[in-house]
């Protein structure tokens, strides 16, 4: 504990009023979108890019509420390789129909609902990968990750606040949408529901996706935050002598310059899924798992050959944290440069036609997510995994 936190801890024992502490996670707020920009920065004068995880927010979030990298706490992208395990298997006697009735939209959502309803797989799943596929993939987000135990390979922000009594609440999409989540969190801080405050909001998402290449709309949905966050800070210095304030996001949004059909390559080749190989393909990545040496070496060539990104190497893969040795997120990763869409995805229909994405290489500048705070952290702040001390620290000052 550092002395200036053990201070803090003293003083709160001889009497103050009760500290708060709010932390807000807006999803997708890009560096490239405030840092030129008045955005709080009178409250929250403290402001630096933070990098992101390698890929999404599967893998983003999860490391900012552990503080561990994917390869520890378990969490990467949503599918991962797993045949003997997956809630599917039972699918696997109906892939004697032709693709026409399995990859047909009905038969998804039968198989969504399922997974959701009668599987345990949770609210947020979806079956993004071809059904004749489905059978050999688990899901990784059973659970709402911002439950207790929710994530699965390490305790989360919220599992320590329990374990040691801190009081808390957390607010996100699951119950309710982003202007809920600001009148509720302002009434529970004026009520003294908690000390500790955690608001995940998520709209901003798919606003970039769609206007990221729009200044004065960005102005306008950022002004839109910051008048109804400052209702939220002012309702904690009402009922706190020092509160703390930290706004910070799990990656950014790159503006799409170009698209590309990576699936034509993998259209009527000798070696077939999934007998040879399997492949699942998102909005800027590409994973792959081999049964045989022609499999892999067709795939490679392939990849090599196209221009709009490159394979990753278990060097990088082990620098980013998320190598698994048991490969079950992909024994080879094809990575999009930035600025570059699959036009065709696993993830997304054809109707997908976003103007930003996200999931490119962390040292893309457009990649890197924020944070603002009333108070400069007294560790240093580098990536978005570095977020869990800092709410660690904030949480026990607010908690004694």
């Amino acid at each position: 504990m550092s002395g200036t936190l053990r201070a803090a801890l003293t003083d709160r024992k001889s009497g103050d009023r009760k500290q708060v502490s709010v932390i807000v996670l807006i999803d997708a707020l890009g560096w490239k979108y405030v840092e030129d920009n008045n955005f709080l920065s009178d409250v929250l004068p403290h402001r630096q890019p933070l990098r992101t995880v390698l890929g999404f927010s599967s893998g983003a979030i999860p490391a900012m509420l552990t503080g561990v990298p994917p390869a520890e706490n378990g969490h990467w992208n949503l599918f991962y390789y797993d045949p003997q395990g997956s809630p599917f298997r039972w699918f696997r006697s109906f892939l004697f129909l032709p693709n026409g009735i399995l990859d047909h939209r009905i038969t998804r959502k039968l198989l969504k609902e399922t997974g959701k309803r009668l599987l345990g797989l949770g609210p947020l799943f979806d079956c993004c990968v071809s059904p004749r596929l489905i059978p050999y993939f688990n899901w990784v987000e059973r659970r709402n990750i911002y439950d207790l135990g929710g994530i699965s390979g390490a305790p989360s922000i919220f599992d320590q606040l329990k374990r040691e009594g801190f009081t808390f609440r957390v607010y996100t999409y699951h119950h309710s949408t982003d202007a809920q989540i600001f009148r509720q969190a302002e009434n529970d801080i004026r009520a003294g529901a908690a000390s500790f405050y955690f608001l995940y909001l998520s709209e901003m998402d798919m606003f970039l996706h769609m206007h990221c290449t729009e200044p004065e709309k960005i102005k306008e949905r950022l002004l839109w935050y910051e008048e109804n966050l400052r209702k939220v800070f002012a309702a904690a210095q009402e009922v706190s002598d020092s509160a703390s304030f930290a706004i910070t996001s799990d990656h950014g949004m790159t503006p799409v310059s170009q698209k590309y059909d990576l699936l034509k390559h993998f259209e009527g080749l000798h070696v077939r899924m999934p007998q040879d190989y399997l492949a699942v393909f998102d909005s800027t990545m590409a994973r792959f798992w081999f049964f045989n040496d022609s499999a892999r070496k067709t795939v490679s060539e392939i990849l090599n050959n196209v221009s709009c990104g490159r394979v990753l190497s278990d060097a990088e893969l082990k620098r980013f944290g998320v190598f698994f040795p048991d490969r079950r997120f992909g024994e080879l990763i094809f990575l999009l440069h930035p600025g570059w869409l699959l036009s065709r995805s696993d993830f997304n229909g054809a109707s997908w036609r976003p103007v930003g994405m996200h999931g490119y290489h962390p040292d893309d500048p457009y990649s890197d997510g924020v944070f603002l705070s009333n108070g400069k952290p007294e560790n240093s702040m580098n990536s978005v995994q570095d977020v869990h001390d800092w709410m660690w620290e904030a949480a026990q000052r607010a908690g004694v």
